[in-house]
């Protein structure tokens, strides 16, 4: 999965998860914010990645990326989540513990951390 998706699914699983609203996801890899807005409940998910310049958008567990122009699922199940990228051909999994996010990707067999 790329890096600026991940972020993407990352910003979308913690807030559905937490409840938590933010208008950024912190990448611990990268040291660095990116700034995300729009609406995240899971009957509507609509939100636009001010670095990439493109939505990512659906609802219950369907989304679409535009900026790599694929599907996405994501299946929510307490502080846990999980999915798969259609654009990569990989899964990803992770879990939500207040602002803090882990995501497993499949692809690169590596964590990633966010917060929002």
């Amino acid at each position: 999965m790329k890096d600026a998706l991940r972020r993407d699914i990352a910003y979308i699983a913690g807030i559905l998860i937490s409840g938590v609203q933010s208008g950024a996801v912190y990448d611990y890899q990268q040291g660095a914010y990116t700034n995300i807005s729009g609406n995240v409940q899971m009957s509507h998910i609509s939100v636009y990645d001010y670095s990439r310049g493109c939505y990512v958008t659906g609802s219950g567990n369907s989304l679409y990326d535009y900026g790599n122009g694929a599907h996405i699922s994501l299946t929510i199940s307490g502080n846990r989540f999980n999915g798969y990228d259609y654009g990569s051909g990989s899964h990803f999994s992770g879990n939500v513990n207040g602002r803090s996010i882990a995501l497993y990707d499949y692809e690169t067999s590596q964590h990633w951390n966010y917060s929002i």
